[in-house]
């Protein structure tokens, strides 16, 4: 049985390395793991709920991935988050009482969009 060796070109090279890069990030931010992912920042406490600051422009497909991690997380599709579903979100769920702005024990897709928006 022979090996045949065939000379890679630096194109091939940096073609496959941006995409397992892009695939990388893209598992990454799908996991939602604590510590791959940055985590959105959420107001000190205070009564009103989340502070936040002018957000620079998300990337292309942000606003889209924020909806579709909603809609995963919204088991039972009735346009909200109960505190059980918002368990599949680790950051949410540890913040949910900052993110819950109106108070009434769930997420609208507006508060969840105003929480997780990249900053």
């Amino acid at each position: 049985m022979t090996s045949q060796l065939r000379k890679v070109s630096g194109f091939e090279i940096r073609s496959v390395m941006l995409f397992a890069a892009i695939s990388l990030g893209s598992v990454t931010a799908m996991a939602q793991a604590p510590s791959a992912a940055p985590q959105p920042t959420f107001g000190g406490g205070s009564a009103a709920g989340v502070q936040s600051a002018p957000a620079p422009a998300a990337p292309a497909g942000g606003a889209n991935e924020v909806q579709a991690a909603f809609d995963r997380a919204d088991t039972n599709r009735d346009g909200k988050l109960g505190k059980k579903e918002a368990e599949a979100l680790p950051a949410v769920s540890s913040n949910f009482a900052q993110i819950d702005a109106d108070k009434n024990g769930s997420l609208s897709r507006d508060e969840f969009s105003k929480a997780v928006q990249p900053r």
